[in-house]
């Protein structure tokens, strides 16, 4: 008998924790969407689109040689 109560009360504290949780759970209204958040979207979507088009155009073709170092007196 002393389990069951034992479980009793582990389940009604649980039952009081979700309880509790759900009490600070609250709703917030969405923003309406921004225009300027439209605009920031779509100037990186831009931008990844120009680097990405950079790569494919450049190629892994092209090789750049390091001037030799040289050092001056």
């Amino acid at each position: 008998m002393q389990f069951a109560a034992v479980k009793l009360r582990a389940e009604k504290d649980i039952a009081d924790k979700i309880a509790a949780a759900k009490a600070k759970l609250i709703e917030i209204d969405p923003l309406p969407p921004s225009p300027l958040a439209a605009l920031g979207a779509a100037a990186l979507a831009a931008t990844a689109a120009v680097i990405m088009a950079s790569v494919v155009v450049i190629g892994p073709g092209i090789h750049l040689d390091d001037p030799a170092a040289t050092y001056g007196r």
